[in-house]
């Protein structure tokens, strides 16, 4: 049994190493891209719609609309980077139940370079909108002595991020694997079924998550704390 992809070596020369890691990322990259380019080549304005760009439209309008709900600013902004997260993870957690397709994201090291890019989002959107004073400015607030405990929790959150997505895959493989071998011709459907939704999930955590991140580092110290009042007061009105 392979715990992570990485250890599935298909061509090795010198210290040049091509994995399973490499190899079914391509594939899901080359997947998503071929897919956005047969949608969009023949674009319609009108009400005859391919089931594509129906598709991809329905797609489209939910990820805004929940960018929407968590920001409250205009997700067009946000949606290039976070919905280009949420379909490469979606597509390599759903892919796995494919017989031979080993999920990218069942490797640390695929998980991260996702959570690195999180990592340098959240300043990049932080001090466009901001300003890179106003910024990190937030990283003396409350007071000058959190500096090295808001550092930290910049590097611990990237980390957990990370750490999250790599083990909930790495475990249902492992669950499912053993399942499997224990009773074939049970649970095969069953475990296939729960492999799907658990791996839906973690793209929307993983996601949502990162556009947390991000929206908070949009936003002032003080906007952050005036939302999070007028949250509990309407919570105690209701």
């Amino acid at each position: 049994m392979n715990i992570t992809p990485d250890t599935i070596i298909y061509f090795q020369a010198g210290f040049v190493k091509i994995n399973a890691t490499l190899v079914f990322t391509w594939l899901v990259m080359f997947l998503l891209a071929a897919g956005s380019w047969l949608i969009t080549r023949n674009l319609s304005s009108g009400t005859n719609l391919s089931r594509g760009q129906n598709l991809l439209e329905i797609i489209v309008n939910m990820i805004q609309s929940q960018l929407r709900e968590v920001t409250e600013q205009d997700p067009g902004r946000f949606l290039p980077f976070i919905g280009t997260l949420f379909l490469f993870i979606l597509t390599c957690n759903t892919l796995s139940i494919v017989p031979g397709f080993h999920p990218p994201t069942g490797s640390l090291s695929t998980t991260g370079a996702l959570a690195l890019c999180v990592f340098v989002a959240v300043p990049y959107f932080g001090i466009t909108s901001r300003g890179w004073k106003a910024y990190l400015g937030d990283y003396l607030k409350p007071t000058p002595m959190m500096l090295p405990f808001n550092i930290m929790g910049e590097l611990t959150r990237t980390l957990s991020l990370a750490i999250r997505l790599f083990g909930n895959m790495m475990s249902g493989s492992m669950i499912a694997a053993t399942v499997l071998a224990i009773a074939p011709l049970l649970f095969p459907i069953v475990m296939n079924a729960l492999g799907l939704l658990l791996g839906v999930i973690q793209a929307y955590i993983f996601s949502i998550l990162a556009l947390v991140f991000i929206a908070s580092a949009s936003r002032s110290h003080d906007e952050l704390h005036a939302t999070q009042d007028l949250t509990s007061e309407n919570g105690d009105l209701s």
